[in-house]
């Protein structure tokens, strides 16, 4: 099959532009949100301040993140105006981020602790009231009906105070929350119940175990959601802990320091394990100082080893679970394990900087950002509450004024879930009731329309599953930035992956090398010194109109290669950073050729690089380039290196040579490219390479001609993948994050492969910690799983409610006599929170290591 790569049309869209100053990020942790209308009233007080430009706040793990302009925010005049406000709040500046963080961690476990005691109270109370249904009289301290009402009021008093007070200072506050329509509904259950107590000729029934049921089944609810939401951020709290507390500082320049015995006994009198050092916070680490770390203690910076050899436990970054081999000249991480060996290293990124600080970063960023899905749950949260008052209103008045004439049936008799004392003489005088008042059947649909409605379970559907999804992705070293990634991962139809350095392994070897010469000023011939040289090449016409055959292979040739053109291409080459330009400095050291003076490089991206080499002016680069130089470059001079990157080498206008190199594809790279097209992905290379190249790399992969874009410079690439969007596509860039960075940003997703020493690569919105190209698959799975879930948690909280609110109201009560009691209403409303968050918890199902 005979592949013709695409090129890139001169005309293309307009390309995205790419934020150069960032506004200013700070961070708060705000307590007392009790649902998702707590949240919307945070997000409106803090959009109301100054200089605030974008506010987000993630009920599930209590944080608020706001964009604000530069140096225009006072975090700490803000958070007092949110505490002020009811909402608790600290923000995450300054330099005792560890200790806010612990103090975080202790107020959450304190809370827990206090809603499991108020918990236990309600459970021994709902114990006792039903007792006193099942033992009736057999028991009548526990049927008596005052009985009843003192654990009705020691429910509102106990256990109900914190909901009853929060309740009510939300509505004064303008901002009604869940803890509002639970008080009001257990108040009103309790009052009217008092009611039917003092004025029994009424004919109201008292039921006082609904407030105690109630409030039990709302705490119970609320403790089961918070345990279960502990465990979804688990994963972030282990990488929070990954970060060392300690590290050991010592003198470098002590002689003493011999770390050449790796086996000594930790008792040892060895110096090794006892130099002169001197403990310092971790965060107290500075750039260049010298740190010991001894055999099972974690790396407490970014650093290079310097002394020792060791082995290093690096999963808790990178999901790899095989210990990696460190000496000398290698780099570590911050919160990895040194497992065999002491060592010393120096450190060279310390706090913030550091590659699990980032890590960090990365995660709590992901958990506050909100899925464009969920801004319609955001809209209904904010006025859900007074949406819930005003029909339960509603639902009391038709009852009232209209339900109980039409069907007046309705007032006979209880119905399959009522749940009331109606049926049962509790030691008092009244006689049993078989018939409802219009009043009180009116009040008790009202109330079971205030406690059924959960806006949790809105508020809860995204957070939660964002929560578990970037758990899970950090826990293998997947980092995906927030919700809005995860939908637009959803939304993908094709992956776009750059070449070298991404399908292939980037360490290109130099294989061919056609030293020409023609015409030029170099005298050269005598330098050329060919061992076991193999004549492999044809003889090449048309250079300069003279018949000469230069051409040698060092491919498999055991023997050393001298040349001078290799000598001139690695004076002019040490001025660039890139594959290229490596691969021809390590063969030209390897040959032990010296290299040739060079001065004033010159870097012309995608194209090459000069340099003055011996007076001369030099260029090595592409043909393109060649052209653009004067240079002219025979057929046959390119038609010799088909399939492999060709550098040519020139000077003064005038050919001297050119140089083969050849990539090696990834081991991974087929079976990544087979499970995308698994997964219903088209999927697309993009490279600078020529065409011949990219080719060879198309036939390995089995991509067909009109998935190969060939010959696109650096800003090209960026235009190519704007031309996708424009007809239509949904484009994900998968690069190294450096020199794909227009590329990356001007993709729908973004994925920097191969990161784990820049964490922070702004432009990849999915950034993969190992080296390995299935981790772009299993990044996609997981984001498709993960918006699943949230697709999957706001359908629960929207059918719920849609259906559980009429229920409530009675909409089945004139046809089949169900009659939603409040506590059975409440039951409903706490453990839909529940089935939210658990379901989320459910997505590690698909993931388990």
């Amino acid at each position: 099959m005979q592949f013709l790569p695409k090129t890139i049309p001169e005309i293309q869209p307009e390309i995205l532009p790419v934020k150069e100053s960032p506004p200013e990020l700070v961070t708060f942790d705000v307590g007392g949100m009790k649902c998702a209308g707590c949240a919307k009233a945070v997000e409106r007080q803090l959009m109301q301040y100054s200089g605030v430009i974008s506010a987000c706040v993630n009920l599930a793990v209590e944080v608020a993140t706001v964009e604000c302009q530069p140096g225009a925010v006072d975090a700490e005049a803000l958070a007092k105006k949110l505490t002020d406000n009811g909402f608790p709040s600290q923000s995450r500046l300054g330099e005792n981020q560890r200790e806010a963080e612990a103090a975080t961690i202790e107020r959450r476990q304190q809370e827990i602790r206090q809603q499991i005691k108020q918990l236990t109270i309600a459970l021994i109370l709902i114990i006792l009231s039903g007792l006193g249904h099942v033992l009736g009289t057999k028991a009548p301290i526990l049927s008596n009906i005052w009985f009843h009402w003192g654990l009705a009021t020691l429910a509102l008093l106990l256990p109900g105070r914190p909901i009853i007070v929060d309740g009510c200072r939300s509505l004064w506050r303008n901002a009604p929350n869940m803890n509002t329509l639970v008080a009001l509904g257990a108040v009103t259950a309790y009052t009217a119940s008092n009611a039917a107590l003092l004025f029994p000729r009424m004919g109201w029934e008292c039921f006082f175990d609904e407030p105690v049921m109630l409030l039990g089944f709302i705490l119970l609810g609320k403790t089961l959601e918070q345990q279960a939401r502990r465990r979804a951020a688990s994963a972030l709290q282990a990488l929070m802990a990954l970060q060392p507390a300690k590290a050991r500082l010592v003198d470098f320049k002590l002689p003493s320091l011999d770390l050449r015995s790796e086996e000594l006994p930790l008792n040892s009198t060895s110096e090794v394990y006892n130099p002169q050092y001197i403990e310092i916070p971790a965060d107290r680490v500075r750039v260049g100082e010298w740190l010991q770390v001894l055999p099972g203690e974690k790396i407490p910076v970014d650093g290079e080893i310097c002394e020792g050899k060791t082995t290093i436990d690096e999963s808790m970054l990178t999901g790899e679970s095989m210990p990696v081999l460190k000496q000398p000249g290698d780099t570590v991480a911050a919160g990895t394990i040194n497992k065999s060996g002491a060592v010393v290293m120096r450190a060279t990124r310390t706090g913030k900087e550091t590659t699990v600080a980032q890590m960090v970063a990365l995660v709590q960023a992901a958990q506050t950002r909100k899925a464009p899905i969920q801004n319609l749950a955001d809209t209904v949260a904010g006025y859900f509450v007074y949406g819930v008052m005003g029909i339960s209103v509603l639902t009391f008045l038709f009852w009232y004024f209209a339900g109980t004439h039409i069907w007046p049936s309705v007032l006979l008799g209880q119905g399959a879930m009522n749940m009331g004392h109606g049926v049962m003489n509790m030691g008092n005088e009244l006689p049993i009731i078989h018939y409802q008042s219009p009043l009180l059947l009116s009040l008790k649909l009202a109330i079971a329309v205030l406690v059924i409605a959960c806006p949790c379970a809105l508020g809860l559907a995204t957070p939660t599953a964002i929560l578990v999804g970037s758990g899970i992705g950090a826990e293998r070293g997947l980092l995906i930035r927030g919700g809005d990634v995860l939908e637009r991962v959803h939304q993908l139809d094709t992956v776009v992956f750059d070449k070298t350095g991404t399908l292939t392994t980037g360490n290109l070897t130099l294989t061919d090398y056609l030293p020409i010469f023609q015409n030029s000023e170099w005298d050269l011939k005598s330098d050329i010194n060919v061992g076991n040289k193999q004549d492999v090449c044809s003889t090449i016409d048309g250079v300069s109109g003279n018949r000469q055959d230069a051409c040698s292979t060092i491919d498999g040739v055991s023997g050393r290669v001298d040349s001078k053109l290799l000598q001139i291409a690695a004076a002019v080459e040490r001025g660039a950073s890139h594959p290229i330009a490596a691969a021809i400095l390590l063969e030209a050291q390897q040959q032990g050729l010296p290299l040739l003076a060079a001065e004033d490089f010159c870097t012309e991206p995608g194209f090459g690089v000069s340099a003055l080499v011996e007076g001369r002016r030099v260029f090595a680069g592409n043909a393109e380039w060649m052209k653009e130089q004067g240079v002219a470059v025979a057929t046959e001079v390119s038609g010799s290196l088909q399939g492999k990157t060709a550098v040519y080498v020139a000077s003064e206008g005038v050919l001297l040579g050119v140089i083969g190199l050849k990539d090696t594809l990834r081991p991974d790279a087929k079976a990544a490219v087979e499970r995308l097209r698994g997964m219903g992905l088209r999927v697309m290379m993009l490279t600078g390479d020529t065409a011949s190249a990219a080719a060879v790399t198309a036939q390995q992969l089995g991509l067909a001609a009109a998935d190969v874009l060939a010959g696109v410079r650096p800003e090209g690439k960026a235009r190519a993948i704007a031309t996708l969007q424009a007809q239509g596509c949904k484009v994900a860039v998968v690069g190294d994050g450096i020199n794909d960075a227009p590329a990356l940003a001007q993709a729908d997703v973004g994925i920097g492969l191969h990161c784990g020493t820049d964490v922070a690569v702004e432009t990849a919105q999915i950034v993969l910690m190992r080296n390995a190209l299935m981790d772009v698959v299993e990044s996609i799975e997981l984001g498709r799983a993960t918006f699943n879930k949230i697709r999957q948690n706001l359908f629960w909280a929207f059918g719920y409610n849609t259906l559980g609110i009429p229920v409530a109201a009675g909409i089945l009560l004139p046809a089949t006599g169900i009659l939603l009691s409040p506590a059975a209403a409440g039951a409903f409303m706490a453990f839909s929170s529940v089935s939210v968050v658990t379901n989320s918890l459910f997505l590690r199902r698909g993931f388990r290591a």
